[in-house]
């Protein structure tokens, strides 16, 4: 399953780059974050891994993100790997008369059960996706916290 999705930040692009690459900044944008732990490489360069965890319908869910590509500010992609899904993610990122416009292209690989689930429910990752681009606008933008998980 590929799809892409665009959003315009009000922000200057190297603010957007310095808040959106900040895994200090993680929790506070990204819905049922738990945990940054650096596995390998240096951070944010080209092959490095890290391991994410984060809760999602009250289940823990643990993913390594593996680093393909870091031209920031112009575009980083990365992969994501967790039970059942491989997630291939490329972003890029324009600055538009002092305003960042962040494109999203998502590709979905899926295995086991969750290529019934992926099947059934294409829309709650292109959901959860675009969820998380407005939760990364409000927050850069006018600070705004998402909710912590119970």
């Amino acid at each position: 399953m590929k799809y892409q999705q665009q959003i315009i930040v009000r922000i200057p692009r190297k603010e957007f780059i310095d808040k959106f690459s900040d895994p200090e900044n993680f929790p506070l944008w990204q819905r049922g974050f738990l945990s940054f732990n650096q596995i390998s490489g240096e951070l944010g360069s080209e092959g490095s891994t890290n391991m994410l965890k984060y809760r999602m319908n009250n289940r823990k869910i643990e993913m390594t993100e593996t680093v393909l590509r870091n031209e920031l500010p112009e575009a980083f992609s990365a992969t994501y790997e967790a039970k059942g899904v491989y997630n291939i993610q490329h972003n890029y990122f324009r600055e538009i008369n002092g305003n960042t416009e962040w494109t999203s292209e998502s590709e979905f690989q899926f295995s086991g059960m969750m290529k019934i689930i992926g099947a059934l429910m294409p829309g709650a990752f292109k959901k959860q996706s675009s969820q998380f681009m407005k939760d990364f606008k409000a927050f850069a933008e006018d600070g705004t916290r998402v909710p912590k998980e119970g």
